[in-house]
């Protein structure tokens, strides 16, 4: 039976998202599922970015972004790893709860980590509980479709909003040996909606689709209620996500193509390494610290 936890009226009191729109909203109250949910019936198109720390949480919460989400990425851009997969629930639940204290708008979404949630709903759960009640999340975001939709089940009728992810699900990236588009091909094509519908039947208020062709990914998204979330899944989706280092120009490139997906707004990295260099040859100048950055 299709289900969902989300309520068909916006929120009441504060500031009142139906009017003036999830992005650059004020900061009364947190966006909530049902923001969300009262967007996708608007038509209403809306931007998500990672977050991993209070600091630059604090700059995309004044920026207005209605939705950040901590998300296991932080391997690759902020911990240093290869993939996500060696990312533990101890290193999201650590940086969700900075997150969380670094804004007072945004609805923060933690990501339930590889290993987390696998073992079936039980283990879902416990460590869903775990990003509300020590992290304080508004919402958690798990991996895959059919084969997840038992776990989005009981999540939401245990109280925990759900945003599902499908298509590339970069947790399973030694399964796919690679990073390839999604959905090319009638029977992966068929798959990817059936994945689609199973999260929103399981009570997802959201889902993301990661590296979908364009046209499928329009054609799922005309085919739900609830939003899509595009990630290098073409223009059509209801919101789109980027991983904030890749959106910000910190990202090195330099080992590797930077996806076709990948817009930079800035050039972030040749802003801090000048920076950098400019303290290193006063340092070594002699000319920092001067008299005013002295105590006398």
């Amino acid at each position: 039976m299709t289900r969902t936890h989300i309520p068909a009226h916006s929120s009441p009191g504060g500031d009142d998202t139906s009017r003036t729109g999830l992005y650059g909203g004020t900061a009364n109250r947190r966006v909530t599922v049902r923001d969300i949910a009262a967007a996708k019936r608007r038509g209403e198109k809306w931007p998500m970015l990672t977050a991993y720390d209070a600091m630059t949480a604090s700059v995309f919460d004044e920026a207005g972004i209605p939705v950040l989400l901590v998300g296991d990425s932080m391997g690759n851009c902020h911990l240093g790893y290869d993939s996500t997969v060696p990312v533990t629930m101890e290193q999201v639940l650590m940086l969700s709860a900075a997150v969380v204290r670094g804004t007072r708008r945004a609805l923060v979404v933690g990501d339930l980590p590889f290993g987390s949630y696998q073992e079936g709903s039980v283990q879902a759960l416990r460590n869903a509980t775990r990003l509300m009640k020590e992290a304080g999340v508004g919402a958690v975001k798990l991996e895959g479709g059919e084969r997840s939709a038992e776990q989005i089940d009981l999540l939401v009728r245990s109280g925990i909003p759900v945003m599902a992810h499908v298509g590339l699900t970069p947790q399973s990236v030694n399964a796919y040996g690679g990073h390839p588009v999604q959905g090319r091909g009638e029977e992966a094509a068929q798959q990817l909606l059936r994945d689609a519908k199973a999260v929103q039947d399981a009570g997802a208020f959201a889902v993301v689709l990661e590296l979908v062709t364009a046209d499928l990914a329009a054609e799922v998204t005309r085919s739900l209620h609830i939003p899509t979330v595009g990630i290098g899944a073409g223009a059509e989706c209801d919101a789109q996500v980027l991983v904030w280092t890749d959106m910000a120009g910190m990202t090195d490139w330099s080992g590797g193509r930077r996806p076709r997906f990948v817009k930079e707004y800035a050039r972030l990295r040749e802003v801090l390494a000048g920076a950098a260099r400019g303290f290193a040859e006063d340092v070594a100048g002699g000319t920092y610290p001067a008299p005013e950055h002295s105590f006398r």
